[in-house]
């Protein structure tokens, strides 16, 4: 009886799950990208979510929670080969900036062994928030940008 435990342990395939790792931020300044006045959101909801690449159907969610640094990490056990796969926000805990940066909702996740990735990791590409309305001292972050536009 004490071997056949083993024997299935043995046999099963070493699962190496997924790591899906990205951050959320607050734009105070409205700029739908991040600045150096960007901060970042602790405690925010973030899913995976997979849907059938030829129904839509959503056939997988996880959820994961943003920590103090506002990066969130999400396992995903299972390989999604066939499937699209995007991280998404959820909810914004914070009470100033909890408007969707509009095209910074999601970020689209590869979550397949199959395509020459070596890294079980996966970087997704941060997702956003903005606060209600413009910060002070937003027009002088900007500006700076404006002005290595300009030199180019």
């Amino acid at each position: 009886m004490c071997v056949l435990p083993a024997m299935v342990a043995a046999i099963r395939p070493e699962k190496n799950p997924f790591s899906v790792k990205g951050r959320v931020f607050c734009d105070p300044c409205r700029a739908t990208f991040e600045t150096s006045a960007t901060t970042y959101i602790a405690g925010a909801e973030v899913i995976v979510q997979c849907n059938d690449r030829v129904t839509n159907e959503v056939v997988y969610t996880k959820k994961g929670i943003t920590d103090s640094t506002g990066t969130y990490t999400i396992d995903v056990n299972e390989d999604h080969k066939d499937q699209v796969c995007d991280a998404k926000l959820v909810n914004s805990n914070h009470p100033t900036c909890n408007e969707v940066t509009p095209g910074r909702d999601q970020a689209r996740v590869i979550l397949t062994g199959y395509n020459g990735i070596a890294s079980m990791n996966r970087l997704v590409n941060a997702m956003g928030y903005m606060t209600n309305e413009v910060q002070s001292g937003c027009a002088d972050v900007l500006r700076q940008y404006q002005e290595f536009d300009e030199d180019n």
